[in-house]
């Protein structure tokens, strides 16, 4: 009789545990299983928050500061776990997280985080497009949002082409980052090589060494190189250390007298998602827009 009176209770149990699958998603190190859907996850990585967020599923816990404003509204009241550099292990245990997510800045952490709770490695790498679509439909996957991800997919997809046919016939450009008074340039296998790869849009240099932080240049090598189009990503902008802009660093003789400069073809990418956010899902709409923008004002 004792045992009938929870017979209800042991029924609701065992269907909970019948209808609970297993997940199965990507990582930036290789395939990973959950035993069941996270009902709470903690965000170490930009990208990550930008796209849970653009799939309605915001984290439990997240790094701070973003240097994202866009992301401001959706993370305002959501627990900080720790910056990019330096989480908070005990912040991030208190909030009993299902799995943690790193990415980039934060990957060297996996290991000690790992006594805390699974870790995925969602790094972007090199690939952006790529991997951040793949970030994409995984983060679906772990949070049962699917229509939302095959939405932001479309969209990215849509603008892709509009890009890409833009580009056509415009000739060569050139990747360059300024930091104050610093340049480097990227080329094709770079964090920015999408420009080049996805919008089969040719390379004003080849064989640009490769390096996450680009190979640094002088203006002299700028108007050697002599680009159809300069993409210029500030980075000094990006992470507001009070560096002079990229549109006053540029604004030399040199740099003037360039094809892209002349024909008025320099495209200021906003730094926070090309540089930042980069492979987010929100990151890859607003910098395509932006692209394309651009484009049509440079027609």
């Amino acid at each position: 009789m004792r045992l009938l009176r929870y017979l209800p209770l042991l029924l609701t149990l065992s269907a909970t545990a019948a209808i609970s699958d297993p997940v199965t998603f990507n990582t930036a190190t290789g395939s990973m299983t959950l035993q069941d859907q996270p009902q709470s996850i903690v965000a170490l990585d930009v990208a990550a928050i930008d796209t849970l967020t653009a799939l309605g599923s915001n984290p439990s816990g997240v790094v701070a500061p973003l240097f994202v404003a866009y992301l401001d509204g959706a993370t305002t009241d959501l627990p900080v776990v720790g910056s990019l550099f330096e989480p908070d292990f005990e912040a991030i245990a208190a909030l009993r997280p299902d799995l943690i997510v790193v990415g980039g800045r934060s990957a060297a952490m996996s290991e000690a985080l790992s006594a805390i709770a699974p870790v995925a490695d969602m790094t972007i790498g090199t690939d952006t497009i790529a991997d951040g679509l793949s970030r994409l439909e995984a983060y679906a996957a772990l949070t049962g949002t699917q229509e939302a991800s095959d939405a932001l997919q479309s969209a990215i997809a849509e603008r892709l082409d509009q890009a890409r046919a833009m580009v056509a016939d415009r000739g060569n450009a050139l990747i360059l980052m300024t930091n104050g008074p610093k340049l480097s340039v990227f080329g094709r296998d770079s964090r920015f090589g999408w420009l080049h790869n996805d919008l089969n849009w040719p390379e004003a240099v080849e064989n640009v060494a490769e390096s996450r932080h680009g190979e640094a240049v002088t203006f002299e090598y700028i108007a050697a190189a002599d680009p159809d189009t300069l993409i210029v990503i500030d980075r000094g902008q990006a992470v507001g250390d009070g560096a002079e802009t990229a549109q006053s660093t540029l604004d030399n003789e040199l740099v003037h007298g360039t094809k892209a400069w002349k024909s008025d073809r320099v495209i200021y990418l906003a730094p926070a998602e090309t540089y930042i956010a980069a492979g987010g899902a929100q990151a890859m709409i607003r910098t395509l827009d932006d692209l394309i923008a651009a484009l049509a004002a440079s027609a």
